[in-house]
């Protein structure tokens, strides 16, 4: 099992839980983060003044799948979520040793399903 944390733009999530959807994921956990990379930030104006946003909104997705369906969820994140412009956000893969279903006590695999 792998876990897969996308970072994308906020209007992009419509998009991308579409595209996991058709490849077959049944469960996902978004959380509202802020954060900067190489964007670094952009001005803003405000009532005249001129300030900086160092911290961009953007949607944190958190995915667990399984080895076999790891590549074509990347390719549907990347696919729906790109923009072609800076700050279009990164894909993070780590593996998971093992998931329990609480309501059941089940683990592995099947508690993907």
């Amino acid at each position: 099992m792998k876990k897969v944390e996308a970072i994308i733009k906020p209007f992009k999530l419509e998009d991308v839980k579409e595209a996991l959807a058709n490849v077959g994921v049944q469960g996902l956990t978004v959380t509202e983060v802020k954060g900067f990379g190489r964007q670094k930030g952009h001005k803003e104006l405000y009532r005249g003044a001129e300030y900086v946003v160092e911290f961009l909104p953007k949607v944190k997705l958190d995915i667990v799948v399984s080895d076999d369906k790891l590549e074509s969820v990347l390719k549907a994140i990347v696919s729906s979520a790109t923009t072609d412009k800076i700050g279009d956000g990164k894909i993070f893969v780590s593996p998971v040793e093992d998931a329990i279903r609480i309501r059941t006590g089940e683990s592995g695999d099947i508690v993907l399903t």
